[in-house]
């Protein structure tokens, strides 16, 4: 199994909150594929902080509501 990364988010939660919103539908608003979106989700993948950013403004949320650094 992967090592999962340091930084937690809330991104599936986020989605469904937003009408359900899929994985696609969130890559190609922020200009990512669905792998990465899935990625990202599971903490396999950091996304840049311009991702990251693109993915908080979708939701009209700051970033440290999408995103916490869990170093526990």
């Amino acid at each position: 199994m992967a090592k999962q990364l340091l930084i937690t988010n809330s991104i599936k939660a986020l989605r469904e909150a937003h009408g359900e919103m899929t994985q696609s539908q969130l890559g190609e608003a922020v200009g990512v594929t669905r792998q990465t979106v899935a990625a990202i989700e599971q903490r396999r993948y950091s996304p840049s902080l311009e991702t990251a950013f693109r993915i908080a403004r979708v939701f009209d949320v700051s970033v440290n509501d999408v995103f916490e650094w869990d170093d526990k």
